[in-house]
């Protein structure tokens, strides 16, 4: 933190360098949702932290908590930490190219080629380095995150990711078909057993990163290898993440490839990886049926919308609006390297904008989101995925991130919300002065 931006006031603590057990307070322009529709301000407020998790946030430092250390961050906003539901690591380094292409012809050109390279685990390292400095120095707190069907260089994105901090999912992706050679596990039964050995070597042996199992999307799973996936979510009780309908020669694709299937979301619900017992994210949900809407609602699948992806790969636009209106949990995902920018706070926008075009384009019968509703998925609807994580309420895990807009000169004074949603549309990683997860200060 920049002593320029921020004063610490005395406390009587050890101070506040990611002390989980220390109480402090934060000071500043405090924004947070409640709910899609509620997105409380306070303005000069205290947001309070103790033992990681969130006290509330206040107008004046309670009595209880006088003589706590205070950090007076001035007239910067501090938000609550965003949530990424979907990234994947190893397409970081080839972001912003190749986006005059559609998601299949996208994959097998450019991401399978590339995505091989992490058989090297040198290349790993030194890949995986450059992605988690980004995710450290960024506005992401929390985030689910694909890695490669490698086992070692998914260890070593756990390692760096756990370096970072940042609450984080990491998968090891599955895939024994459709793929070429340099990307294609031998069979079902290599697969499940590489799987396990990634398994037995992470779980339990981080504090901030678990692992979620990762097939990668329908077409690159065989039957037999989602049945034995399903085995081991069983055994090592694990959430799942996936794809589901985000394009249309996708979803042709997999209605030749299981002709016996209900749907897109079939494939995995049959095998119990679809929601209810089985915490699931399915990214994209695109063009669901009615079928796989009453079904997600009912389990209660998280959506993770990607509106710069879906726009980049000649997706499509997701009916948002419904999906919320519906009770499905749905937070954003960048989806790097289909979406371009690794900023959550960047899709925010994105959501709006995409929305609008639904709406004038598609079906009027579904209004645009609002700032309130896409802040919300950025923040409290994701973070849901990993609990009480995404709000200032009490009781939240005390992630949160300090944005200053000194840099955006106004020949008048803006709201607070008007100055969020200015840090939305133009702001970047020089914005943020100030990280927090679980009460841990994250030196950036």
């Amino acid at each position: 933190m920049s002593d320029s931006h921020a004063q610490s006031q005395h406390a009587g603590t050890k101070g506040h360098e990611g002390q989980a057990d220390s109480a402090f307070a934060l000071k500043g322009t405090i924004l947070y949702s409640e709910s899609p529709h509620q997105l409380t301000v306070v303005k000069d407020g205290y947001v309070i932290c103790r033992q990681g998790i969130c006290q509330g946030v206040y107008p004046c430092l309670p009595k209880q908590y006088q003589g706590i250390l205070c950090v007076d961050y001035q007239d910067a906003l501090i938000i609550p930490g965003m949530t990424d539901l979907h990234i994947h690591a190893p397409q970081f380094p080839y972001r912003g190219t190749s986006m005059d292409l559609e998601l299949l012809e996208w994959l097998n050109t450019v991401t399978f080629p590339q995505e091989a390279k992490y058989r090297d685990a040198d290349y790993a390292r030194r890949a995986y380095q450059i992605f988690a400095q980004e995710m450290k120095k960024g506005a992401t707190t929390s985030a689910c995150i694909f890695g490669t069907m490698h086992v070692e260089a998914t260890e070593i994105l756990m390692d760096l990711m756990e370096e970072t901090g940042i609450r984080a999912y990491v998968g090891k992706v599955n895939m024994d078909r459709n793929s070429p050679d340099i990307l294609r596990e031998e069979s079902w039964e290599s697969s499940i057993a590489h799987t396990r050995q990634w398994l037995e070597g992470t779980v339990g042996r981080y504090r901030h990163v678990k692992p979620i199992l990762t097939p990668r999307f329908t077409p690159s799973c065989t039957d037999k290898l989602m049945e034995q996936l399903a085995v081991l979510r069983k055994e090592y009780h694990l959430p799942v993440q996936s794809h589901l309908s985000e394009n249309l020669s996708e979803i042709q694709w997999v209605r030749e490839l299981c002709p016996d299937a209900e749907g897109y979301g079939d494939t995995y619900d049959r095998y119990g990886m679809f929601g209810g017992s089985c915490p699931t994210i399915m990214a994209h949900c695109v063009y669901l049926t009615e079928k796989e809407i009453a079904r997600m609602k009912e389990q209660q699948v998280f959506v993770a919308h990607c509106p710069e992806s879906n726009m980049d790969l000649s997706s499509g636009i997701a009916p948002v609006r419904r999906y919320l209106e519906e009770g499905i949990p749905v937070g954003l995902g960048t989806d790097v390297a289909g979406g371009h920018h690794s900023s959550v706070l960047h899709q925010i926008g994105d959501a709006i904008g995409m929305s609008k075009l639904r709406w004038r384009l598609v079906d009027q019968s579904l209004k645009p989101l609002t700032l309130s509703e896409a802040f919300y998925m950025a923040t409290m609807g994701g973070g849901a995925f990993f609990g009480k994580v995404g709000s200032f309420l009490p009781g939240y895990a005390f992630d949160a991130v300090v944005l200053t807009d000194q840099n955006f000169p106004r020949p008048y004074e803006f709201d607070p919300i008007r100055r969020l949603e200015q840090l939305i549309y133009l702001g970047d990683d020089r914005n943020l002065i100030g990280k927090y997860c679980s009460g841990k200060q994250i030196r950036l």
